[in-house]
């Protein structure tokens, strides 16, 4: 996608004024991201002592320390909270981009495909909410809801107000009898055959109207009543300006404001209305250059500092949001939508060897995604994804093992002192993520006797990553076992921002995931 504008001069519709960053409040000049100050990260109140841990006098804290299990990284993917590929059930167009005539049976197809830990939709306001006071999901969200519970899985989503890819409006109509719409100037040169590409004109609602920011708040309301904290729930997509609610209107040059101040201050209310409903769903925010000149750079800011996650809809993009969404700090979760090939060879697109999703996926892992997407691109079928898997598995297989994070004890430390038994954990990140959150990590023993739990604050960077080895941690006081108490093993646990508890693993004794 092309991006003709920056903030330095723009002409907006409504006020022909130029705008530069000294004049707007919230505006986020551009910085490289490595080291860059976001404040820390999640608070925590009950961190595990992190070291150092000497054995040998003068300082025999720690006294005997014997290596009493070894694990190696897992042969097959985790599955785990903050981590996963993703099948996408609806995207841009809804249930018109299912290919199949069955969509209900599609829909199930999709949702029990082994490769995907998560599923996704993306529905429009209009489809969830017909009338003030109530939501009326589709039924292929309520569907894909149920599947999920059926196969172990969790939901993403994201809530369109602008679908171009949609025949009808996104927005209901009680928005569009009391709002004002703005038609955008300039031209989409889109395939003639396409939904967008029949349309002749697109227009944006005024967002800053007083009618549209209460419905909008009622609907976030809504919404977060029933699936804030849902376990159902993996994470929301944040509500952003224009198409598809990725926080552009490319390729048209103005937007429905008067003036970017009005723009930016519109925006940044309507974060603060997500953030103060969504107190436990992490919300997404995608790196979206501010092309139409909306206030992005201060949603995507604010966004990392209240521990919320960041998205990228494709990879192969501008040099800025390689940079944000790659040097993110070490808590923030990742989202990377990238389409897929169906295996049809005019979709392939093999280069020096190479196939197209294969060479995506590559850069995927290259950036650190927490996630990826299983999306035939306006053709979803679980036999377009399974067709491109039965040619060419083994780099979906190495993303499905790697994606996220995928931390394990690689050593573990058995030792004695000041009354108590202990471990000290030697804990290695095997994923290409770090843990979006906090770790948690349980000892247990076969008979009960011992179950303690304990966070880690710093966990071990993803692997390629400038860091150690391993982040050791330690374990011990307060628990009641004793040294002939067999360990069961130790369960890694996931805190993301909604402080959730979910298991990664489970070692057998045996010391082998």
């Amino acid at each position: 996608m092309k991006r003709r504008a920056f903030l330095k001069t723009a002409v907006l519709t409504g006020a022909a004024a130029e705008i530069t960053a000294s004049t707007s409040s919230g505006y986020v000049p551009a910085h490289n991201w490595d080291k860059y100050d976001f404040g820390s990260g999640p608070p925590i109140t009950d961190r595990l002592n992190q070291g150092p841990f000497p054995q040998y006098p003068p300082e025999d804290l720690f006294p005997g320390g014997d290596v009493v299990m070894a694990t190696t990284p897992a042969s097959e993917p985790v599955p785990n909270y903050g981590r996963g590929l993703v099948t996408y059930i609806a995207a841009d167009m809804g249930t018109a981009e299912i290919i199949s005539n069955d969509k209900s049976k599609a829909i199930d197809d999709l949702a029990r495909l082994p490769l995907g830990q998560k599923l996704y939709i993306r529905p429009t306001w209009r489809e969830v909410q017909q009338r003030r006071g109530r939501l009326d999901f589709p039924d292929y969200w309520k569907l894909t809801f149920e599947l999920a519970r059926k196969y172990d899985k969790r939901v993403g989503f994201r809530i369109q107000m602008r679908a171009p890819d949609y025949p009808e409006e996104a927005l209901p109509d009680f928005v569009l009898e009391k709002v004002p719409m703005v038609k955008l100037i300039g031209e989409w040169k889109s395939n003639p055959n396409s939904v967008r590409g029949r349309k002749k004109t697109f227009e944006e609602p005024r967002y800053d109207h007083p009618y549209f920011q209460e419905a909008f708040r009622e609907l976030n309301a809504l919404l977060a009543a029933e699936l804030d904290g849902s376990p159902l729930v993996e994470y929301m997509d944040t509500f952003m300006y224009g198409f598809w609610g990725e926080g552009h209107t490319w390729p048209f040059t103005n937007n429905p404001f008067p003036d970017y101040q009005t723009a930016e201050r519109t925006w940044i209310r309507m974060w603060e209305i997500q953030t103060e409903h969504w107190k436990k769903t992490p919300l997404v925010t995608n790196t979206q250059p501010d092309f139409s000149l909306v206030g992005n750079s201060e949603l995507v800011d604010r966004t990392i500092r209240s521990h919320n996650w960041l998205r990228t809809d494709t990879i192969f993009i501008e040099n800025m949001q390689i940079e944000s969404i790659s040097n993110r700090p070490p808590w923030i979760a990742g989202v990377l939508e990238i389409a897929m090939s169906d295996g049809s060879p005019d979709s392939l697109y093999i280069s020096e060897g190479v196939p197209g999703t294969d060479n995506a996926i590559a850069h995927v892992m290259d950036v650190g995604a927490n996630y990826w997407s299983l999306w035939n691109f306006h053709k979803i079928s679980a036999e377009g994804i399974m067709n491109y898997y039965r040619q060419y598995p083994q780099t979906i297989d190495l993303i499905n093992r790697k994606v996220g994070y995928n931390v394990r004890p690689s050593f573990v430390w058995y030792y004695e002192g000041g009354g108590y038994p202990g471990l000290i954990l030697g804990l290695a990140n095997d994923g290409i993520a770090g843990v979006p959150g906090a770790l948690r990590i349980n000892v247990v023993s076969d008979d009960g006797n011992v179950n303690v739990w304990i966070r880690v604050t710093r966990c071990p960077a993803r692997s390629g990553r400038r860091s150690s080895c391993c982040r050791r941690a330690q374990s011990g006081k307060g628990s009641s076992s004793k040294r002939s108490s067999r360990s069961r093993g130790f369960d890694t646990r996931c805190d993301g921002p909604a402080i959730r508890r979910l298991i990664l693993m489970a070692l057998s004794r045996c010391g082998r995931i």
